[in-house]
């Protein structure tokens, strides 16, 4: 059953995404879609790993990579909405940063950084498909020139005039990844990337992983729910297991490994679920 549902996934899924954009060339097209300007060659960082538990496999579902100029991309799937994506696009691009510089470096050689986050909601409630962001001046609109810029794109947005048929078809092929989606564009990236989805839900050792994130989670609930857990077990590891038995019930456990590496997240969850 979780072998069938793996190939039943959209791009939208965290997993699926990022097992997609770990293929450089697929993270390179995507990359040049969303910024609109040619890169010549990328590199994808899997040592950009999570861990559920000492105990687990270690599973990655944000893509962080860099190109032949040293600039740093974080991208992540978003499909739950959250208040706490401003603050959590701060402190990736804390994480940027200093991979970006060097002991002995100077400041100025830091290089461009960018955020971004695809959203299945809209974000800002705008109705824009993408939203971008720089630090800039408040009395003049001088922008800093820190080379950082946060974008946010909405598979939502109801302004197609101000975007790409690329764009646009690539955010609709995000909702429905599917061949007959795929078939009705005529967009290049959209095929190149429908191709490599392809290729993965016939790939069984990936189609194995996606079955031990959802082991993980079941394996959560099972133990959360047995009785007499047992008295060697700390505080700590008895709240996280309640906090994924719940993201899990809710439909949320996209969740559940992003919040392993992201403290932030972390306790907004365990405040929202009074944990």
């Amino acid at each position: 059953m979780a072998r069938k549902k793996f190939e039943q996934l959209d791009l939208k899924d965290a997993f699926l995404f990022s097992a997609a954009l770990e293929d450089p060339e697929a993270c390179r097209l995507i990359l040049e879609l969303f910024l609109g300007y040619p890169i010549a060659k990328i590199t994808v960082h899997a040592e950009h790993s999570i861990l559920l538990s000492s105990d687990f496999k270690s599973v990655r579902l944000d893509i962080y990579a860099s190109d032949e100029l040293s600039v740093g991309y974080n991208m992540e799937m978003q499909n739950e909405k959250e208040n706490n994506l401003p603050m959590r696009s701060r402190y990736y691009q804390s994480e940027l940063d200093i991979a970006a510089l060097k002991p002995g470096e100077d400041y100025n050689d830091m290089k461009p950084g960018y955020i971004i986050f695809i959203c299945t909601f809209d974000p800002f409630g705008k109705g824009l498909y993408k939203y971008t962001f720089e630090n800039r001046c408040l009395e003049t609109d001088m922008p800093l020139g820190d080379k950082t810029m946060k974008i946010f794109f909405n598979t939502k947005g109801t302004n197609p005039e101000d975007v790409s048929e690329e764009l646009l078809a690539f955010l609709a092929y995000v909702e429905d990844s599917t061949d007959s989606c795929a078939e009705k564009t005529q967009s290049e990236t959209v095929h190149k990337i429908h191709n490599r989805i392809k290729e993965l839900k016939k790939n069984r050792e990936m189609g194995a992983k996606f079955m031990l994130l959802e082991e993980l989670i079941k394996d959560a609930e099972k133990k959360a729910g047995e009785e007499g857990i047992s008295k060697g077990r700390s505080e700590e590891q008895n709240r996280y297991s309640g906090l994924i038995l719940q993201l899990a019930k809710d439909g949320r456990s996209d969740l559940i490994v992003k919040a392993a590496s992201d403290t932030h997240l972390l306790n907004a969850l365990y405040e929202e679920y009074k944990l």
